[in-house]
């Protein structure tokens, strides 16, 4: 069974949230000139309030409200949040230890968030995008790859059937598609791949091979391989355009990394916790019993031999 939450508990959920970010707006930025919207008992909901709500709520809005129509369904959560916030500042809910935590938290938060935010728009730039690529790049090994074909069938017998076509001089495109079983690799064609790419035994056989080279029948657990090789090269690296958000991320949290150490140095910090205690190394297990000894087999006489009889 699936629980759907009602849209009144859905906004409800909500008010909390938005009722701490509402209260540390003021507490950060303090007022500010912007053009209201609506009032509730006097409490001014504003423009940039309704924009900034409808950005926070955008995935949690139904996808066919757009326009006036949008901007009235976040008015209204709004309404309603600024209700219940109202209720909970006439319950002196801000005194209360626990939401003082909840807002100091939600406040050094929201400053980091900010700080994030100004860093990313000064540390990444094309030139620490460039630069970044560059030196990856550079510290790429040349890495190995081969296009091949392949045929792949069910026995032995009919692995070294195709092998006996291939080497009477038939395509090895059109013998791939009339008898091979992979259907997911047109003619046969695998495309560009590096050895790791493949099961064991067939890159063992398809990295011997020079290109036009054929193999002899290959077994994997898949069936029988015939494999050929078309060419082969160093496997190019991406062009920046392709790992450009790669690279931004990657720019953007050593950046970060680099700042939080940067704070660490200039910053006294006092932590209070108890120091814990380091992990104990595991008991060395008790060696094996060892075997038992055979007892010594006991001597047993041989036995007699039989008398010759007596001569008649």
């Amino acid at each position: 069974m699936v629980l759907v939450e009602s849209e009144p508990m859905t906004r409800f959920r909500h008010a909390r949230m938005m009722a701490l970010a509402s209260v540390l707006a003021g507490v950060i930025a303090g007022p500010v000139l912007a053009q209201t919207v609506a009032t509730v008992d006097g409490k001014i909901i504003t423009q940039d309030e309704l924009k900034l709500a409808e950005s926070q709520l955008s995935g949690q809005l139904p996808a066919q409200l757009q326009g006036p129509a949008r901007d009235a369904y976040v008015l209204d959560y709004l309404i309603d949040l600024q209700l219940v916030a109202n209720k909970a500042e006439a319950d002196k809910v801000e005194s209360t230890p626990k939401f003082q935590t909840e807002l100091h938290l939600l406040k050094n938060k929201l400053l980091m968030q900010s700080v994030m935010a100004n860093l990313a728009k000064t540390a990444v730039t094309p030139a620490t995008i460039q630069t970044a690529y560059d030196a990856v790049k550079a510290k790429q090994p040349p890495q190995l790859e081969i296009h091949a074909r392949h045929i792949l069938v069910k026995t032995e017998a009919e692995a070294d059937a195709v092998e006996k076509r291939l080497k009477a001089g038939e395509d090895f495109t059109k013998v791939a598609t009339e008898v091979s079983i992979d259907k997911s690799a047109p003619g046969g064609d695998l495309g560009w791949f590096t050895k790791d790419k493949m099961v064991p035994a067939f890159s063992a056989a398809a990295f011997k091979l020079k290109p036009g080279q054929i193999s002899a029948p290959v077994k994997t657990q898949f069936g029988w391989h015939v494999i050929k090789v078309e060419g082969t090269r160093n496997k190019p690296f991406p062009p920046l355009d392709q790992v450009k958000a790669q690279v931004s991320n990657f720019v953007l949290q050593q950046a970060q990394a680099k700042l939080i150490r940067d704070l660490h140095k200039n910053a006294k910090v006092v932590d209070s916790l108890p120091t814990p205690p380091a992990p104990t190394a595991p008991a060395a297990k008790a060696p094996a019993p060892a075997a038992p000894v055979a007892p010594a087999a006991k001597a047993v006489p041989a036995p007699a031999k039989p008398a010759a009889p007596a001569a008649k």
